[in-house]
Formats: C-alpha cells, sequence, structure tokens
C-alpha cells in the first residue's frame, strides 16, 4: 500500500496529555518560546538547538512538519497537557524506511515539565500507534550514550538497547566525538 493512504490520526490521547500534529497557525510562537525557556538543555544534545531560532523559523518548521505529515515521510506531534492546556515539547515518528518497514522516535521537552513522566507517556503512545496503526515493524531510539535522562525513556518502554556505536557521531556543538546507543522495539 501506498502511505499515502495510510489513515494516520492528527491526535492522540493520553491519561494526562493530548498529541496533535502542528497544522495550526501560530503554534510557532508557543514552541518557540519553549525553546527559549529550555535553550541550555536543549543545546547540550541537539544540533537544531545551537541557535536560537526566530518565531518565524519556528513557525516554518513546523508548518513543514505538518507538509511532511501530509507526505508520510514523518509524524511529528505537539504535546499539551490535557487540564491545562500548556505545551510540554514534541515527539515524532521520523527517519521512516516504509520498505521494512521502520522508524525512529524523537523527541524534546520543555525543562519547566521534565521529570514529570510526559515525554515517557507521550512516546508510550506514538511508539504503540506506530506499531499497531502505521504496523511499523521495528521503532528505533538513538540517543547520546551520556544522555541519562533521553536513555531512561526507551529502558521504561521495553525496548532493547541493542548496542552503543562509539565515536558514532560528533556533539550537538561539533567540537567532540560522541557514542550513540541504539534502542530498538520490533512487532
Amino acid at each position: 500500500m501506498n502511505p499515502i493512504l495510510l489513515d494516520v490520526p492528527m491526535q492522540l490521547e493520553t491519561e494526562r496529555l493530548i498529541l496533535r500534529a502542528p497544522h495550526q497557525t501560530g503554534d510557532g510562537i508557543m514552541v518557540n518560546e519553549a525553546i527559549r525557556n529550555s535553550f541550555n538543555e536543549l543545546r547540550a544534545w541537539l544540533p537544531f538547538a545551537q541557535e536560537l531560532p526566530s518565531v518565524e523559523e519556528t513557525e516554518i518548521n513546523l508548518r513543514k512538519a505538518h507538509i511532511s505529515f501530509l507526505k508520510r515521510d514523518s509524524f511529528r506531534f505537539l504535546i499539551f497537557h490535557k487540564d491545562t492546556n500548556d505545551f510540554i515539547g514534541t515527539t515524532s515518528l521520523q527517519g521512516i524506511d516504509w520498505d521494512v518497514p521502520k522508524c525512529e522516535v524523537g523527541y524534546w521537552i520543555n525543562t519547566r515539565y521534565s521529570g514529570c513522566g510526559y515525554m515517557t507517556e507521550a512516546v508510550e503512545e506514538i511508539v504503540t500507534m506506530g506499531l499497531n496503526q502505521i504496523k511499523f515493524r521495528r521503532i528505533e531510539i538513538r540517543c547520546e550514550s551520556t544522555n541519562y535522562k533521553s536513555r531512561s525513556i526507551p529502558e521504561k518502554l521495553g525496548f532493547v538497547l541493542e548496542g552503543t556505536l562509539r565515536n558514532d557521531e560528533l556533539s550537538a556543538d561539533g567540537t567532540r566525538l560522541t557514542d550513540t546507543c541504539f534502542y530498538s522495539i520490533i512487532k
């Protein structure tokens, strides 16, 4: 089946969260604010967070994510608290290989919501959707070996650590080599 014909929900719901595709004009303002509030933490791990983006750049990025969602190239979701509607972060199914089919999970959290289990809850929901609705046969999570907060998510969700690739990538700031942990869950 051509992936464009897949019926992928634009919104998911968990006990505490709403995950929705970035399709609303103006999402860039709140996402940009969260990036600014979390910049020091994000900068340590994410290449995209080496410089503060403008609100316009964030809005453009989200509109491109919406297009990618519709084209079935990746599935990004914005995460909101169900009771307060506060923006918590993003998670996505990305790096999709439809031939296998498989993908990778990406995520980042607004620092003020870190440590509450929200990201684990959100990732669990999109992984469940990916395995059961989209029918991925393999879902990966890759993260730097020293990013223990990020590593705790696949470990809590039953992913298997397949290995650590030594000197695999440059650090987010491009100044040193880092090791990458590969986790997966299969169906």
